[in-house]
């Protein structure tokens, strides 16, 4: 098999013998050399695997709901349910893209910020109870359109609100918490439990201790009303570093022995999205254009004034951030590739800047990095490109399609999966497992990905 892009019937190449990841991403940009030379992502779904093991290792009271909006990919969403997550919908097309893989309704929470009436009437018709609220018009949409939800409140903390004084924040204050409660109560609908919402990538595991303190303080005012509280989400903000893990899990467990010991019965999860997906893909891209600006033109903070007779580079990819860089417009650094060649170890290395197809003045995926002169044609991996890179293209309809996704796993990694319950003809129902073949052509020309 040279790799199938993900369809709801996907084939999943199986690497044996010897066969390793760059040697797949290898393969499909010889083929794109040959033909129209499109971007691709290849995914390793054993990263997803070793990833949940990461978390039941480290937080292995609190179970992981996967934020679908990270990465639709179905081959992500496959491996997912078939390790046991949960998952978080933001809307419509998300939920009908979980309940595709028969994933049952009380494994999945509804949390768009402002649903359409339309989606409400949806999840109640296709039993999905669990719902995210946090304000009083999208309160009273819910007791019209689903009497039988259970809500989970969305509490902003206080450290949340001050490490991101300038950003939007999401959540209703510890101190309206009250007032939504009893309007809850007024109107019947449910309220079962406290979501907290925490920015991505959160690296003061304080936020957390401050979020669970919080937490216990709107289940004393529910229970006070006559709510039975049973859920706690703490949120996502996980960035998938192991430090950033064992600090989160210090923290919050200290406070859940403390606040919501197994005695009271509440059930913890969390919201990974970009800890089981963002090391799992990576993107190769083109080069399509080239432009050597002359550097004493550049107002650079990194420029060595010595050097300013060098060129600088700007090259444009056939992928930017109206496309599979779209974390860009959200402030997200997108680290340096690597460049798909061999250039020898004293090849000189120039500032260069890499943009998006668009020619916008927004295009500019990374600002500035070190690499070799490249020349049209050239393709660039970039790693760690899982998150938030798998949605429609964001400029008009007339724009390509996404990037294929060609997924594979090593047999080593498949086996493990098969120890801890997963297996192709129970739980991986969609997949298509086939062993991988590289092209013999290639195989032949010896082409590989440096190191």
């Amino acid at each position: 098999m040279k790799g199938i892009a993900d369809e709801p019937q996907y084939s999943v190449g199986l690497l044996e013998g010897g066969t390793a990841l760059c040697d797949v991403i290898d393969n499909h940009i010889y083929e794109q050399t040959l033909f129209e030379k499109n971007a691709f992502f290849v995914a390793d779904l054993g990263v997803i695997m070793r990833q949940h093991v990461r978390w039941r290792t480290h937080m292995p009271q609190i179970r992981p709901y996967y934020a679908v909006r990270c990465n639709s990919s179905p081959a992500v969403i496959e491996v997912l349910a078939a390790l046991g997550t949960g998952f978080i919908c933001t809307n419509k097309s998300e939920l009908e893209l979980v309940q595709s893989h028969s994933i049952p309704s009380e494994d999945i929470i509804y949390s768009g910020v402002c649903k359409q009436v339309s989606q409400i009437k949806y999840a109640a018709k296709n039993g999905v109870d669990l719902l995210v609220c946090d304000n009083e018009a999208e309160l009273r949409k819910i007791s019209r359109c689903h009497p039988n939800a259970k809500l989970l409140l969305q509490v902003s903390t206080e450290a949340s609100r001050q490490d991101n004084e300038m950003s939007m924040t999401f959540g209703c204050s510890l101190k309206d918490c009250r007032h939504l409660l009893e309007k809850a109560k007024e109107l019947g609908v449910q309220v079962v439990g406290v979501r907290s919402h925490i920015s991505s990538a959160c690296e003061d595991d304080q936020v957390y201790v401050h979020a669970i303190s919080d937490a216990r303080c709107v289940f004393d005012m529910g229970e006070e009303i006559g709510f039975n509280m049973k859920f706690l989400d703490i949120g996502g903000g996980f960035s998938g570093s192991e430090t950033q893990l064992e600090l989160i899990n210090k923290a919050v467990m200290s406070m859940v022995d403390l606040y919501f010991p197994p005695s009271t019965g509440v059930a913890i999860i969390a919201e990974p999205g970009s800890f089981f997906v963002s090391s799992a893909f990576t993107l190769a891209v083109n080069v399509i254009s080239k432009e050597a600006v002359a550097r004493d033109h550049q107002d650079h903070a990194h420029d060595d004034p010595s050097a300013n007779d060098e060129p600088e580079f700007q090259y444009h990819m056939n992928e930017g951030v109206y496309g599979s860089f779209a974390s860009k417009l959200s402030e997200t650094l997108i680290a340096a590739p690597s460049v798909y060649k061999n250039p020898s170890l004293d090849a000189p290395v120039f500032s260069s800047s890499l943009w998006g197809p668009s020619g916008d003045d927004l295009d500019q995926v990374v600002e500035h990095c070190l690499l070799p002169e490249l020349n049209v044609g050239d393709w660039l991996t970039f790693s760690q490109a899982g998150a938030f890179s798998m949605g429609q293209p964001l400029c008009t309809a007339t724009d390509p399609p996404p990037p294929p996704v060609y997924s594979v796993i090593s047999s080593r990694d498949w086996f493990e999966m098969q120890d801890i319950g997963v297996t192709h003809e129970t739980t991986l129902k969609n997949f298509s497992l086939v062993p991988y073949f590289l092209n013999s052509c290639q195989t032949a020309a010896g082409l590989s990905v440096p190191a």
